[in-house]
């Protein structure tokens, strides 16, 4: 692993999650660990930064480079299994947690785990290698109807009933099993005038096929709720998400955790008796720079949003 490379917003980041010395916090994606080592920095030797990733070898690279590290504790772990992991540590709350939803490079950049659309490799796509299902079981098994809705909806692809299609009629004759078959299915299904434009035209149904293969909006829209139960008042929330969906998400629940009734406009008293969990630090969402765009190009569609605990 390179432990040089820039993380995405690793700046903001460090200034929303708003870092006490001998605080404890929570990566919950750490991948190549790059804001866990900013978060490290700013920690004393009486801090603490519980770092969870699903990839084991995310985990195992990690431990290596940080073998010397008495503030990180690691953990094997899906990021929305966050409390079991604190529970197993015996920590009641913590006073910031961090969530990167973005594919880290390794995985990206190694064709053997499938999530890459310009490398050869088996269709995988799984965040945890453990887990059983896998892109090429969507792919293969899903229904035409099925297919269709995740492509349209995850990967909002304007083509995704013909891809959808193609795909069906193409494992009919054989079994689709690599990223490059995928990939010149979807090419297929895309009129040659269409894809002159607007990148790479599996780039959508790959993300889509992602998204379903881990599951990924479904755990997001668990985690908040959860994550905001575990900080301690003060305590900050920072999640960086890389596509409307996600970012849509977390807009949403940190507006409706801010409000203080949620009854209908036309109620004359409050019955509800909700009160805000969190009050809103962004207003709108943080984007990278234009520096830093053009140095690392997947920061460009990065979007950070953070919260604090009433």
């Amino acid at each position: 692993m390179d432990y040089t490379h820039q993380a995405v917003l690793l700046e903001e980041a460090i200034e929303y999650l708003n870092i006490k010395e001998d605080g404890v916090y929570l990566d919950g994606t750490l991948g190549r660990a790059g804001h866990s080592s900013e978060i490290l920095k700013n920690l004393s030797d009486a801090g603490k930064l519980i770092a969870v990733d699903r990839d084991t070898a995310a985990i195992k690279a990690v431990k290596k480079h940080f073998s010397d590290e008495e503030s990180l504790i690691l953990a094997h772990s899906n990021f929305q299994d966050f409390d079991q992991v604190l529970a197993e540590l015996k920590i009641d709350a913590v006073d910031g947690m961090l969530f990167d939803l973005g594919v880290s490079s390794p995985q990206l950049d190694n064709p053997e785990r499938g999530f890459s659309y310009q490398k050869k490799g088996p269709l995988d796509m799984r965040m945890n290698p453990e887990q059983k299902l896998t892109a090429k079981d969507i792919v293969n098994n899903y229904s035409q109807a099925e297919l269709e809705k995740i492509i349209s909806e995850y990967g909002e692809e304007n083509w995704a009933a013909r891809i959808a299609e193609f795909i069906v009629k193409m494992r009919a004759d054989e079994e689709i099993t690599t990223t490059s078959d995928l990939v010149e299915i979807i090419k297929a299904a895309i009129p040659k005038a269409v894809r002159r434009s607007g990148g790479h035209p599996a780039r959508r149904t790959f993300q889509a096929l992602r998204i379903e293969t881990n599951n990924e909006l479904e755990q997001l829209k668990n985690l908040i709720d959860k994550a905001v139960a575990y900080l301690k008042p003060k305590g900050r929330l920072v999640i960086i998400t890389f596509h409307s969906l996600e970012d849509r998400i977390v807009k949403h629940k940190f507006r409706n955790l801010a409000k203080d009734c949620t009854c209908p406009p036309d109620f004359p008293i409050c019955v509800c008796d909700k009160k805000a969990e969190v009050k809103v630090i962004t207003k709108s969402p943080v984007q990278a720079s234009r520096e830093e765009k053009e140095s690392n190009p997947r920061s460009r569609s990065a979007k950070m949003r953070a919260a604090e605990k009433i």
